[in-house]
């Protein structure tokens, strides 16, 4: 099961048996908009705060996951979710409304990764048969928590990224037709000092080469034998930070199979200064258009970092710099 130092080899493969997305009106205008399961029209998703709105996201997704996967609701025997808001309370609320067996996690951005991670381990090692996993993220209710309320109109610079307004969620089984979990790396917590909220690229970066290079060495593979890897939400900034540190690290990987989810999600002329960011970033373009090109044969084996930056109000109100975190999962089809 554990190879190398801090990567999880899953022998079982377990399949990822349905998906459920659900985004808000900005990433609806985005290029993926046709690999969403469900795109709202508005960012209140008709409740009376923007958290609650968040909440139903998360609620939906897990709906659309369940009616997807042809099981119902009490074939689940877990629910592992997280999401950005004081004390996760939209993953817990959700678990509230699922009435199944809930762990609450936080591992900021990076939590749909280590959502899927600990799933895989879950059906794996025969502890669960079937479980959800998965995030979400409110672009209004993440600015009002972290920085300030959208009203104030406050000015960013062009490090700033953009909150998605999103969630996605995996239903995980056994076996089935759908992408297989082979691996996970589970990432270490890296803070080189940087304390400005502003630019989570550029702190999240050297986390996110930390579990790449952890990856590939405690496997002993090459990034070459990916079809795509993919981090959760480093967007321009930060995704060139790690291309240049990944090759001080003697690992190029080829431009043409590495990217990043924020960087997909938006059009180039919506503005989101440095690109899309948000623990629903990753969930919506991975469960959405990542695994639609699996599905279709574009792309047979992948690799997604999804990068979390682990401060909170609180922290930075007391100059603390800002740790990050990055958990590396591989999905196969056909395997």
């Amino acid at each position: 099961m554990l190879k190398g130092h801090q990567t999880w080899v899953f022998p079982s493969k377990p399949t990822i048996l349905a998906t459920g997305t659900v985004v808000g009106p900005f990433e609806g205008k985005g290029p993926l908009a046709n690999d969403f399961d469900l795109i709202h029209g508005d960012l209140w998703l008709g409740q009376d705060s923007y958290e609650k709105a968040e909440k139903k996201m998360l609620e939906e997704a897990c709906e659309v996951a369940v009616n997807k996967s042809g099981l119902q609701k009490q074939d689940i025997q877990f629910f592992l979710g997280g999401d950005l808001l004081n004390q996760i309370i939209s993953s817990s609320f959700a678990a509230r409304t699922m009435a199944v067996p809930y762990l609450g996690l936080f591992g900021a951005c990076s939590t749909s990764m280590e959502g899927l991670a600990l799933g895989s381990l879950l059906i794996d090692s025969k502890s669960a048969k079937y479980l959800i996993c998965g995030t979400g993220s409110h672009n209004t209710a993440v600015e009002k928590q972290f920085r300030y309320p959208t009203e104030y109109g406050g000015q960013k610079p062009p490090t700033a990224q953009w909150t998605v307004t999103g969630a996605g969620v995996a239903l995980l089984g056994p076996e089935g037709d759908g992408p297989r979990v082979t691996s996970a790396t589970i990432g270490k917590v890296v803070d080189m000092g940087l304390s400005d909220p502003f630019n989570m690229g550029g702190a999240m970066a050297p986390a996110a080469v930390d579990t790449i290079t952890a990856h590939f060495r405690d496997l002993d593979l090459s990034p070459r034998e990916y079809d795509l890897i993919a981090t959760g939400d480093l967007g321009r900034v930060g995704h060139t930070i790690a291309r240049d540190l990944l090759v001080q690290h003697g690992m190029e990987i080829p431009e043409e199979i590495f990217t990043d989810c924020g960087l997909l999600i938006y059009n180039q002329d919506q503005p989101v200064q440095a690109g899309g960011s948000g623990c629903g970033c990753a969930a919506v373009v991975t469960y959405g258009h990542i695994l639609n090109r699996m599905k279709k044969g574009e792309l047979k084996k992948v690799l997604i970092i999804a990068t979390g930056a682990l401060l909170s109000p609180l922290s930075y109100q007391q100059n603390e710099s800002i740790p990050c975190i990055a958990h590396a999962v591989s999905l196969e089809m056909n395997v």
